[in-house]
């Protein structure tokens, strides 16, 4: 299939699509996939598929595996698959407690993980993160791996796949945090944690997971909506800030400086609150050793908490339409205690709960997504298009 365009293709922009095609082949294959298999996906020739294939060896993307899957008797197909070495990405999180980074290799096998407490002052947060970016690139060149891209996951909307529009509890507004990490780490693409938090734990969940969302409670409440398999990101990509949906007609001024916001029923700290009014540096685990303790201000909070969000997921499902909802993010601590509210809400508000019940469960990743899913992000370009890739190398 030629590629679209108002303009005459080229021989050289047609060979980048079909190669393009061939490799988004490789990549989705469930197992080791053939040569032959690849001309009948396509519909290229044989001898192009061959073409494309040597090239892909060559640049290091695949290599050949075990045999291909194979019905027929005789010689095995030799299978081609996606190379554990070459280009990997770098993703960096920004967490209530902790900062992380992480690398993952073309296959989306995660080879780097690593933490480091938060500084108490917010300027020192993206030094700290460009000097863990650093580490990350240096242990991914020991595995022969070469980092082609970095994202960081965000706590609040973000303009132009840089500027962090708005994040309260870090006192950013405005701030170009892709600018302050281009020095130390080239390139950096920064984006909204519960949105890469979604696209990690899509990546990590079965095949049969495709419509979800994701909320996750770290700084505000997130949530990443993932419809048809593919993450909704809205005309400016600042989709999914349930922390900010109203669940009550009257309430708190929030940060945002509306009123009754679920951020201060749901938040990690405003659950904490009662039992512990000063803020707690892993508030998920104080609340979890609070709450197994039969602690009852804190189970009267979580059980407040899982009904304000049973209230604004409700809302959001009744417009988008999902079956699930991943409890994500710290919030995949406290499952047990959430899950019991967030369904009785809704089984009560969501329209087609009766004969359509509403899955909710705690998510794969759970604090891991979003740094996951930031690295994922960024190796994805090269799984998109690999043409890049090829000529750098």
């Amino acid at each position: 299939m030629a590629p679209a365009t108002d303009t005459p293709v080229r021989q050289e922009s047609l060979r980048a699509h079909n190669l393009s095609l061939t490799f988004r082949q490789i990549v989705g294959a469930p197992a080791p996939i053939s040569r032959i298999e690849l001309a009948v996906a396509t519909g290229l020739t044989r001898p192009t598929i061959t073409r494309i294939v040597d090239e892909l060896l060559a640049g290091g993307l695949i290599v050949e595996a075990g045999p291909a899957r194979s019905g027929n008797s005789g010689r095995p197909r030799v299978g081609l698959s996606l190379a554990p070495t070459g280009p990997a990405g770098l993703g960096l999180d920004i967490r209530v407690d902790a900062l992380s980074a992480c690398v993952v290799d073309l296959t989306g096998t995660v080879r780097h993980l690593a933490f480091a407490p938060r500084p108490p002052a917010a300027a020192d947060t993206l030094a700290r993160l460009a000097d863990m970016g650093r580490a990350a690139m240096a242990a991914a060149a020991a595995e022969k791996l070469t980092v082609v891209g970095t994202t960081l996951a965000a706590p609040g909307p973000v303009e132009n796949a840089g500027v962090v529009r708005f994040a309260p509890v870090l006192g950013w507004r405005d701030v170009d945090a892709a600018a302050a990490l281009r020095h130390a780490l080239g390139e950096v693409m920064v984006d909204n944690d519960a949105g890469l938090a979604a696209l990690g734990e899509l990546y990590a969940s079965a095949p049969a997971l495709r419509n979800f969302v994701c909320v996750s409670g770290e700084f505000d409440i997130g949530a990443g909506i993932v419809l048809e398999g593919a993450l909704l990101r809205g005309a400016r990509g600042w989709s999914g800030s349930l922390g900010h949906v109203a669940v009550t007609a009257d309430g708190p001024v929030c940060a945002c400086g509306a009123t009754g916001c679920l951020q201060h029923y749901a938040g990690l700290q405003q659950i904490l609150a009662p039992a512990a009014p000063a803020a707690a540096p892993a508030p998920a685990v104080a609340i979890d050793i609070l709450a197994s303790s039969g602690d009852r201000d804190t189970l009267a909070a979580l059980d407040r908490a899982g009904t304000a969000l049973g209230v604004a997921l409700s809302a959001l499902i009744n417009i988008i339409d999902v079956d699930t909802v991943l409890l994500g993010g710290s919030y995949s601590l406290l499952a047990s205690w959430l899950t019991e509210g967030v369904e009785r809400e809704l089984n009560r508000r969501v329209l087609t709960a009766s004969w359509a019940p509403v899955s909710v469960r705690p998510a794969p990743l759970g604090p891991d997504a979003a740094v996951i899913g930031a690295a994922l992000s960024a190796i994805d370009r090269v799984r998109q298009d690999p043409n890049s890739w090829l000529a750098r190398a």
